[in-house]
C-alpha cells in the first residue's frame, strides 16, 4: 500500500511529534510503499524569514534520518522540489467551491479571532490535496486535527473523477490517536503552541533541566498517588520496558516517594531511548553531502511518480501536454 505524510519545517520536533506522529510514520516504511516529503511550501504560511526557512528544512530530513527513516524503504524530498505538485494544485482549484474552503478549520478560527488571513492558508487544503493525489497514495496517516483535510481531499478527488473520469486514486486517513498521551512540561497536551515541548535533539543537560522543573501538584510525599493520569508517569511510560513501569506504577501506589525521583527516571530513561539516533544525527550532520543527495533521489522518485498523476489529470480535463 502506498502511504504519505508531509512534515512542516516550522521548528523543531518534540516528543510528542515524535509519539503522537513520527514513529507511526516510520513503522509503516517496513510493510508499505512510504512517500515522506518536508512541506516547506506549506509553511511559507507561517516562516517568513528565508535563511530560517532553508534551515528548518534540511534539519527537518536530519531528525527523520537520525530517528529511523530508510532512503531504501521510503522516498524522503522536500515538496517544493516537486513543481508537478503545485501545477495540480491549480487544477484542483479551479473546481473547488469556496464554501468548501471557508468551512476548514485553520481559515475558519484565524478568522474567528479576528487575525488576519492569507490566501496561502485559504487555499492550504488543496495544495494538501495535490499532495496527497500527487502520489496516487492509497493512506495517509494522520492526527485527529488534520481528518478534515483529508475529507476535502476525497471530496476533490471524487468530483474530479465525476466530471472528468477516473484520474485520481481516493485515499483513506490512518488516525494517529497516541498524540493526545504526551502531556507537556505543564500536564497539557504537548505543543508549540503551548511552549511546553521537550525536544528530541538538542544538550542533554538542557534537557534534563528542563524535564526537572516539570510542574507537578502539591501533594506531601508520604500520600499515596494513583500513576494513571499522572503526567510524569505518563511521560515515564513512553521509554520505559513494562517491568520498569510496573515498578514505578507500585512506587506511586506506596507513596514515600518524591516526584524528583520520578523526574530522574524520565531523565535517564528519555536519554537512553533517544540515544542512538542523537548519535546518528551527529554523524549525518557531519555528512550533509549524503542527506543532499538522499533528498535529490527523492525528489527524482517522487517527480516520476507524481508527473504520471498529473499527465493523467491533464489528458482527462483537456489540457495540452508539453511538447
Amino acid at each position: 500500500m502506498r502511504c504519505l505524510s508531509g512534515i512542516q519545517p516550522t521548528g523543531r520536533p518534540h516528543w510528542g511529534n515524535y509519539f503522537g506522529a513520527i514513529r507511526q510514520y516510520i513503522d509503516l516504511q517496513e510493510d508499505n510503499e512510504g512517500f515522506y516529503f518536508i512541506a516547506d511550501l506549506h509553511a511559507l504560511t507561517t516562516v517568513r524569514q528565508a535563511d530560517a526557512l532553508r534551515e528548518n528544512t534540511i534539519n527537518a530530513a536530519l531528525d527523520l534520518l537520525a530517528l529511523g527513516l530508510d532512503p531504501k524503504k521510503a522516498t524522503l524530498f522536500v515538496q517544493s522540489q516537486v513543481p508537478e505538485v503545485s501545477e495540480l494544485c491549480w487544477i484542483l482549484m479551479t473546481g473547488t467551491p469556496m464554501g468548501l474552503l471557508e468551512r476548514c478549520h485553520a481559515y475558519k478560527d484565524k478568522k474567528a479571532k479576528g487575525l488576519a488571513a492569507d490566501a496561502g492558508l485559504f487555499n492550504y487544503p488543496v495544495l494538501m490535496a495535490a499532495d496527497i493525489l500527487a502520489y496516487d497514495s492509497q493512506l495517509v496517516p494522520v492526527g485527529q486535527d488534520q481528518i478534515q483535510h483529508i475529507e476535502v481531499t476525497r471530496d476533490l478527488a471524487q468530483a474530479f473523477n465525476h466530471h472528468f473520469g477516473e484520474t485520481f486514486v481516493i485515499p483513506k486517513a490512518q488516525t494517529l490517536v497516541h498524540g493526545a498521551k504526551v502531556p507537556g512540561t505543564d500536564g497539557e497536551k504537548m505543543s508549540k503552541s503551548y511552549d511546553n515541548t521537550l525536544p528530541l535533539f538538542g544538550e542533554v543537560k538542557r534537557i534534563r533541566k528542563q524535564i526537572m522543573r516539570i510542574t507537578t501538584d502539591s501533594r506531601p510525599m508520604e500520600d499515596a498517588k494513583e500513576p494513571e493520569g499522572d503526567h510524569l508517569f505518563q511521560l515515564f511510560q513512553l521509554f520505559a520496558e513494562q517491568e520498569q513501569i510496573d515498578e514505578m506504577a507500585a512506587m506511586y501506589r506506596r507513596g514515600g516517594f518524591g516526584y524528583g525521583e520520578v523526574k530522574k527516571a524520565v531523565a535517564e530513561a528519555s536519554e537512553a531511548y533517544f540515544a542512538d539516533a542523537r548519535q546518528r544525527r551527529a554523524e549525518l550532520e557531519s555528512n550533509l553531502d549524503y542527506v543532499h543527495e538522499v533528498l535529490r533521489d527523492g525528489a527524482r522518485r517522487a517527480r516520476e511518480a507524481a508527473a504520471l498523476v498529473l499527465s493523467r489529470a491533464k489528458k482527462n480535463c483537456g489540457l495540452q501536454e508539453s511538447v
